[in-house]
């Protein structure tokens, strides 16, 4: 990928220098062209299937986490029910 990247870098300099020269775009240089956008639409995907995985593993980190606060959470309540439980005056007195 990399040596077919310096090679459509290196025809688009030409193409370049070509076009400023005022020479007309030939078929050759056409699909030079159709070639470097289309190693920058596979680059930019490449990007962007990196960021969705990235993007998933913090969204499965969040939900353990919100998943381990509520376990607290209920917890925290089921241990506060059982103390006030063993504070309360029994009914007989």
């Amino acid at each position: 990928m990399a040596m077919r990247r310096a090679l459509l870098r290196y025809h688009l300099r030409c193409k370049n220098q070509e076009n400023a020269i005022g020479n007309a775009m030939t078929q050759e240089e056409r699909m030079v062209d159709i070639e470097i956008k289309l190693t920058r639409q596979d680059d930019l995907l490449d990007e962007l299937n990196k960021l969705v995985y990235r993007q998933q593993l913090k969204i499965d980190q969040l939900e353990a986490l919100c998943a381990a606060l509520a376990q607290r959470i209920k917890d925290a309540a089921d241990n506060g029910n059982a103390s006030q439980a063993a504070h309360e005056r029994p009914p007989h007195y």
